[in-house]
């Protein structure tokens, strides 16, 4: 009887997926072993909802966005035993290993099923790239040049009717598409969730910049904060599985900055949300590579049977940190890359 292995992609989808899916069923079929696809993440895991995979399913899936196993926030601890059910499900499908892919949500529930018994392997995904323990995860490099692109064209525009020009970025509590984003598209100022910020005080420094440039261009994160604003921002109180506020349903930070500096400006301000946009759409080069080296190695910790590790980028090499390692923290941007950033601010 062949081995089999579970894979699924949890969380909010990230340009990549698909190559990692590509990456790990390649190796594994290639050895005589069965890969089983989990529909919607933990879900799939949950209602013993899957497919299989062959060559021919993931034969070129590596240039397409999103993930053909689809993805949902489910936490599995949120569920009603919803631990027993995965390990019955997991010992019904005679699994040798689960290989989750996914960001800190998705990881942490990887990291406690491992401490259940259950042999699991983690890959990193977000495209905030705010998991512990890799230097970058796949769908961040997508997400940034996205932001780059739609800033440069927010430029033209901008400049052309003499305004100042909010842009909200994905980052609920870490900045890295916003600085990252916001470094190579030119914007003025970069707001972060790392680095609270005045709203009075950054008036007026549009102010100079505006009498400078004849315009101004802003990223802030959607998770970037100054305690005079949090009044005005209204998120929807619905809440996913694992806590979070749905930081995209309401009036968030980027309306709220462009009616509070036009307030104190006298500017016309006007804001522009990217939301879904940064995180659609066919991955780059960067994370098509990423994602197919990430699937790769996760494929021969399992043929190596090392179990309870997350596979990591480390300088230009792939190797593996343990899971819990890599669920113990949210990688935030740095005080050193925030303060590059502040010298082109103005």
């Amino acid at each position: 009887m062949a081995k089999r292995v579970g894979i699924l992609t949890g969380g909010g989808d990230a340009p990549g997926l698909n190559a990692v899916i590509r990456g790990i069923t390649y190796p594994l079929i290639q050895n005589n072993y069965e890969v089983l696809g989990f529909h919607l993440g933990w879900k799939g895991v949950l209602e013993n909802d899957y497919e299989t995979l062959t060559i021919k399913k993931v034969f070129d899936i590596h240039r397409a966005g999103g993930t053909i196993l689809g993805s949902s926030r489910t936490n599995v601890y949120k569920r009603e035993n919803g631990v027993a059910i995965v390990k019955k499900n997991y010992k019904k499908l005679n699994l040798d290993a689960l290989i989750a892919v996914g960001g800190d949500d998705t990881l942490g529930v990887a990291y406690k099923l491992s401490t259940e018994g259950l042999n699991v392997i983690g890959v990193p995904k977000t495209i905030d790239n705010d998991v512990n323990a890799t230097d970058y995860t796949f769908g961040f490099d997508t997400a940034i040049n996205r932001v780059m692109e739609m800033m440069d064209w927010l430029h033209t525009t901008t400049k052309a009717h003499r305004r100042v020009m909010v842009v909200e970025v994905m980052g609920r509590t870490a900045g890295w598409i916003t600085l990252h984003g916001g470094i190579a598209g030119g914007a003025h100022f970069i707001l972060i969730p790392e680095e609270p910020f005045d709203v009075d005080e950054l008036a007026g420094k549009i102010k100079k910049a505006y009498k400078q440039n004849g315009y101004a261009v802003i990223a802030v994160a959607e998770g970037a904060d100054d305690p005079k604003l949090r009044a005005h921002i209204l998120h929807s109180a619905e809440k996913d599985e694992f806590g979070h506020s749905q930081l995209w349903s309401g009036i968030g930070i980027g309306k709220v900055l462009a009616k509070e500096l036009r307030d104190r400006t006298g500017l016309e301000t006007r804001a522009v949300v990217l939301g879904h946009l940064q995180r659609g759409g066919s991955p780059s080069a960067f994370d098509r590579v990423l994602g197919t080296r990430f699937g790769v190695k996760a494929a021969q910790l399992v043929l190596k049977e090392k179990y309870g590790y997350m596979v990591s980028l480390s300088g230009a090499s792939i190797k593996n940190v343990s899971l819990k390692e890599a669920a113990s923290n949210v990688r935030h941007v740095t005080k050193e890359r925030y303060t590059t950033a502040k010298i082109f601010f103005g």
